[in-house]
């Protein structure tokens, strides 16, 4: 089997271990280093790297620290030298990893999404060329137990993932947010403005996952020439001041940020 040590417990970390559970990964084979020490039944928590017991030998490591923690967390894992160390922090490169875990370690990048929770998340992963096909298998069936995974070979798009669907969720939520204020706006009951924003969204995005048309198709598929869609989307697609181009500065703005993580 499989034995995992987890760095960190926080929303990523707990869904990926709730994920990992429920596939049927023993609570035996994993150890969560987290300083909090939350209850995880009869999954073993240590408060630090030290505590990790001696007889413990991961075949992988997965960083899910927040990333201005990294420096200071990553470089007693050195020691696990036959481990895979996945990173799930935003910004830090295979060569930050490379700095601090050796030459020889075998790293793999990866960003994952909040719907992890709910196990509709996705994963974009990244790897040098010489990280064996097993080392990408394991981090790639690890992931899967939240969502979808994909790979890249160009490392420098991983800013871009991460703005899109690392950072995308956000952007959703806003969304449905910002639908809610309208309708309160134009007068309705608050809990009705919620539960319209709420469940217009999620419902569109569940047809979003499971249609075959493209999302420009869909989205004409709600437009009537002439109607209230229509007029709608005259205000949200303006040119100057509408959604596609505020997404294309706030994207911009996040992969920016992200470059900026790298150190």
């Amino acid at each position: 089997m499989t034995k995992i040590l987890l760095v960190g417990c926080g929303k990523m970390g707990s869904a990926m271990l709730a994920g990992w559970l429920e596939r049927g990964v023993s609570s035996g084979d994993v150890v969560v280093v987290e300083p909090s020490s939350p209850d995880l039944g009869a999954v073993r928590v240590v408060a630090s790297d030290a505590a990790v017991p001696s007889d413990f030998a991961p075949d992988v490591v997965i960083f899910a620290v927040k990333p201005q923690v990294m420096a200071e967390v990553v470089p007693p894992y050195a020691r696990f030298e036959r481990s895979v160390f996945l990173s799930i922090a935003a910004g830090k490169t295979i060569a930050f990893f490379r700095q601090r875990l050796g030459a020889k370690a075998v790293i793999v990048r990866a960003m994952p999404n909040t719907p992890a929770a709910v196990r509709r998340g996705i994963t974009v992963c990244c790897a040098e060329a010489g990280v064996p096909t097993g080392a990408r298998d394991l981090c790639q069936s690890l992931l899967e137990a939240v969502g979808e995974v994909g790979w890249v070979e160009d490392e420098g798009l991983m800013d871009v993932v991460t703005a899109v669907s690392g950072s995308g969720p956000a952007y959703i939520f806003l969304l449905a947010e910002a639908m809610e204020a309208a309708g309160l706006a134009q007068g309705l009951p608050p809990a009705l403005a919620e539960r319209l924003a709420r469940a217009t969204v999620a419902g569109a995005g569940e047809l979003l996952r499971l249609s075959s048309e493209s999302t420009e198709q869909l989205r004409r598929n709600v437009t009537s020439p002439g109607g209230t869609t229509a007029a709608a989307l005259s205000v949200l697609m303006a040119e100057s001041r509408g959604i596609p181009s505020l997404m294309t500065e706030a994207v911009a703005a996040a992969t920016h940020r992200g470059r900026e993580l790298a150190g």
